[in-house]
């Protein structure tokens, strides 16, 4: 049985939860960017996030600067990549196809996690759930990748929206934070899954096959019990609704 606590939004924000940041190429709240930043343990780009935290921070670029940015560097700006490897900022250039930039820098995070001995909780990437569709996706297959890369949950947050990838296994998701949005969702992605139970939600799953072209759960939201339950037989692709 895995039981995981589903981060706790404001836990993290207040500090009481340890967690490296991993910055991706796409916009992002700038709330969101700012109680994260200020408080990770580490802090890293792929690539063209490089870009995306530059032009967050104009004006103030010195006060924001990652430990690394890695990637093909086929999306960073030239005056980006160049500004902060003036400023001492760790260029790492991983040429490999066939991952994406967003795995490849989680790789690189969890060595550095391990060189440092870091003590953390939980690893937060931020953007990559927005634009184009096929990025989106290319986020939720490096979820899928993150188990065998790192021991440590990885979430990814971008304005409204949340994903979390859970194991085959029961799960807790505790959701009385005061930040969460109304809906959430249980999404099949990857593989059907022929056994979904579920507690906590208006409308809850009962050894419910969850497969597209039969049924995924979208636009659910909660009850009042504010804990959710999930038993799932697949990894099973679970978002929710954040402010």
């Amino acid at each position: 049985e895995s039981i995981f606590l589903l981060i706790r939004i404001n836990i993290c924000f207040t500090g009481n939860l340890k967690f490296c940041l991993l910055i991706l190429n796409q916009s992002f709240d700038k709330g969101h960017f700012h109680c994260l930043w200020s408080k990770a343990a580490l802090r890293a780009c792929a690539d063209g996030g490089a870009n995306c935290l530059y032009h967050i921070t104009e004006g103030s670029q010195d006060s924001f600067l990652p430990d690394y940015i890695s990637g093909d560097f086929d999306s960073i700006q030239p005056e980006v990549k160049e500004y902060y490897k003036v400023k001492g900022c760790e260029l790492i250039e991983t040429m490999d196809q066939d991952l994406t930039d967003f795995t490849k820098c989680l790789q690189i995070l969890q060595k550095k996690i391990e060189k440092k001995g870091l003590q953390i909780d939980v690893i937060v990437a931020l953007g990559g759930l927005g634009g184009r569709f096929d990025q989106t996706m290319a986020s939720v297959e490096t979820l899928f990748l993150a188990r065998n890369i790192t021991p440590f949950p990885v979430i990814v947050i971008q304005e409204c929206s949340l994903i979390y990838l859970l194991q085959p296994g029961k799960h807790k998701l505790c959701v009385d934070t005061g930040l969460e949005g109304a809906w959430c969702g249980l999404i099949p992605i990857g593989n059907s899954c022929e056994s979904v139970t579920t507690t906590g939600l208006k409308w809850n799953l009962t050894n419910q096959v969850l497969k597209f072209g039969t049924l995924i759960s979208t636009s659910n939201t909660y009850d009042d019990s504010k804990i959710v339950t999930v038993e799932t037989d697949k990894p099973l692709l679970w978002t929710m609704a954040i402010k």
